[in-house]
């Protein structure tokens, strides 16, 4: 850490901050973080913002990915055509799978003494009734974690006359691994005069950003109408099947004075992608500036990127999460850094962090990070970078990436827009440590397989790759890549990537049979 670092004011009750941080969290996380959050400094007031954090505390681990905790989602599959002619229920539906977990609204209310708003669930469905009392204690910490994120600008609001509505997306990670995901959407609610603005957030298990838009769409019309209008949608909704990649749901769903509708829903193809939106990526960076982005991320560093506007933020970085496929991001992700947390930023542990450009003057003084402006009246992307960036990935593949994004121009649709990026990326790495499961070696009497990193590196003929390659195999994201490669049994491997690496294998032979 810089000295930088070392003078700035931390928050109450984060004096140990950095060393917390030094180093990955070790049993039940959360007991361990609210512990050290119990005593509030002498004159902090509970109610502040020591009380607000207080309450959060054990919600931490939704911030934080551990070595226990770096559990990933299987690759997918390849989607095949056929999956779409295939009518018979098993093939269109994701058996036992809800879209969502339940809606709440979140509204501002005035706090006790009148002089500031606080986020307060008022409308929630399904309510959910018979739970343990374990189980209601970690349902209230959720729903206090949510009134954050909907509103993370702090308690600083004012009535307002126009409000433009915005939808973005959070993550909250358990302790076991499992993940849950937020889409939000903030609105001025409908009546007269000034009026704080509401939110409406659904918690998932399902990651898929542009579904979740078009059912805010119709909860946003039907309240509009009344608030008692999104109890039946949102009843129908949730008695629906979810659809398997490629296929529609239909929601019948009746509106005063315009009968009956039927809302489709359909999921992309490329279910891998529909959590992810390139264009807003690419729309706040150029394409050079994107391949800088890329390049400190595969080598797992500290990014913060700077936006206005919310939605900005939880796009450009989950897209930017995305094109490290088939690797996951292992560690802190937070696509909306809430005021009340802003010392996250001081976290000497690699990170992905959304920040609103209002805060901008706090995450200034860091150092060894890459601080990334994405709003339209920047001076410049790169407030902050180590420098390095443009010479982390080898020439010539950087030069084959930037190729490849020029084809996007031709792209017409959002899906062959994630299409074409994501190919990009994804021969990068196909380019550079496809060859992998050469060296992943099986042998009778040990329980699992054995990847011989050396000569992986070594069979690689680019003096430029190889040092490349050396970095990028100290990450978590690649270590963990090959435990699991190493757990599995000898055979061939499925998915996208490794249906790539053998296209680009089988290219790579007949290309040197003409040669012969």
């Amino acid at each position: 850490m810089s000295g930088a670092v070392t003078r700035r004011r931390k928050g109450p009750g984060l004096s140990n901050f950095k060393s917390r941080w030094s180093e990955q969290p070790k049993g039940n996380l959360i007991s361990d973080v609210a512990g050290k959050h119990s005593t509030i400094p002498p004159g902090e007031d509970e109610g502040g913002q020591q009380g607000a954090l207080k309450r959060l505390s054990a919600m931490w681990s939704s911030f934080r990915r551990g070595k226990r905790d770096r559990g990933r989602d299987p690759e997918p599959t390849e989607p095949l055509a056929s999956a779409m002619a295939d009518a018979s229920m098993q093939h269109r539906y994701v058996s036992g799978q809800y879209f969502f977990e339940y809606l709440v609204v979140v509204s501002l209310k005035k706090t006790k003494d009148g002089s500031n708003y606080e986020p307060q669930i008022t409308y929630q469905f399904p309510k959910r009734d018979g739970m343990a009392r374990f189980q209601k204690e970690e349902e209230e910490k959720t729903l206090k974690a949510i009134t954050l994120f909907c509103f993370p600008e702090g308690i600083n609001w004012a009535p307002l006359t126009e409000y433009h509505s915005e939808t973005f997306s959070f993550v909250l990670t358990e302790i076991d691994g499992s993940r849950r995901n937020g889409y939000c959407r903030r609105l001025l609610p409908g009546g007269r005069g000034a009026r704080p603005p509401e939110a409406y957030c659904i918690i998932s298990s399902v990651a898929c950003f542009g579904l979740f838009s078009k059912i805010f769409d119709e909860v946003e019309k039907r309240r509009q109408i009344s608030m008692a209008m999104i109890y039946p949608f949102m009843q129908k909704l949730r008695e629906a099947p979810f659809p398997a990649p490629g296929n529609t749901v239909e929601i019948k769903s009746f509106i005063p004075e315009s009968g009956t509708e039927i809302i489709s829903l359909t999921r992309p193809l490329d279910s891998w992608l529909e959590h992810v939106n390139f264009a807003t990526l690419f729309g706040c960076l150029t394409d050079e500036e994107v391949l800088l982005v890329f390049a400190a991320a595969v080598l797992e560093r500290r990014i913060i990127f700077i936006a206005d506007e919310l939605g900005t933020l939880s796009q450009v970085i989950h897209a930017v999460a995305a094109l490290l496929y088939p690797f996951t991001w292992q560690h802190t992700f937070i696509s909306i850094v809430p005021e009340i947390l802003i010392d996250v930023v001081m976290a000497p542990t690699p990170y992905l962090l959304g920040v609103q450009k209002r805060l901008l003057d706090q995450v200034t003084d860091q150092t060894d990070l890459l601080l990334v402006d994405l709003s339209e009246d920047k001076k410049k992307t790169f407030i902050v970078s180590i420098g390095d960036e443009r010479s982390i990935l080898p020439p010539k593949l950087q030069t084959e990436i930037l190729e490849a994004l020029s084809h996007r121009q031709k792209a017409s649709t959002a899906e062959e827009l994630n299409r074409v990026v994501s190919e990009a990326f994804l021969l990068f790495f196909v380019k550079t440590v496809g060859h992998y499961a050469s060296y992943v070696k099986y042998s009778r009497g040990r329980e699992q397989a054995v990847f011989e990193k050396r000569s992986f590196y070594k069979a690689i003929e680019s003096k430029t790759t190889r040092h490349f390659v050396k970095k990028f195999i100290q990450t978590q994201m690649f270590d963990l890549f090959i435990q699991e490669v190493e757990q599995q049994q000898p055979g061939p491997q499925q998915g996208i990537f490794h249906k790539k690496v053998l296209e680009y294998q089988e290219k790579k032979k007949r290309d040197k049979t003409k040669k012969h």
